[in-house]
């Protein structure tokens, strides 16, 4: 058998089974330019995932400003319906202690009621309860219930002239409006307010 000469392997000769490029090979200008493509492809796919985080990062930022405003809120009311179920317990001692002053009964229990009353409001003030000013102001539905509707040529149109029974704020949110008799003109202009049964 004749030996095969040994020479420079050929890297251009292909194998058995291997597929065999014939595009020409591509210029320096044309590489220059295929990498300057593909740069600018993964510099805006770069940017794109830039911009992502970025409104991730945001979102996840609101989120937790969110979740922390939501924790405090919980925080501050829960005890709300709590209050809302003392607050007869308040109505309860301020006529007990307005009749007290009226059928003339012994000063010391009137004070005794009145120091109860006031360690009472003390307590609820320590958590944000505060009684809302009616008599005397302008009707506002959003803090007052008007239950009836009185002509008083004293009184200025749509006035509280009485307070049947407080309302109350907890950390300034409507708690319990206040249900108040309010002031019909009649020589002025006199608006018609909802009253409430």
């Amino acid at each position: 058998m004749a030996k095969l000469q040994e020479g420079p392997e050929r890297q251009d000769i292909p194998e058995a089974g291997e597929e065999v490029d014939t595009s020409q090979p591509l210029s320096q200008e044309a590489e220059r330019e295929e990498i300057l493509r593909q740069l600018e492809e993964k510099t805006q796919e770069s940017q794109d995932n830039y911009d992502r985080y970025l409104r991730l990062a945001a979102e996840l930022d609101n989120l937790k400003k969110r979740q922390g405003k939501e924790r405090t809120e919980l925080v501050q009311f829960a005890n709300e319906s709590l209050i809302k179920e003392l607050l007869p317990v308040v109505d309860n001692l301020e006529r007990a202690l307005e009749h007290g002053r009226e059928q003339d009964a012994p000063p010391a229990l009137v004070e005794g009621v009145e120091i109860v009353l006031k360690g009472f409001l003390q307590a609820l003030g320590k958590f944000g309860v505060a009684p809302i000013t009616a008599r005397g102001e302008k009707f506002d539905p959003a803090f007052h219930n008007a239950v009836m509707q009185q002509e008083d040529p004293e009184a200025e149109d749509q006035t509280i002239i009485q307070e049947l029974q407080k309302g109350y704020l907890m950390h300034h949110r409507l708690l319990r409006p206040a249900m108040v008799v309010v002031a019909r003109n009649p020589r002025g202009n006199a608006t018609r307010v909802d009253v409430q049964a």
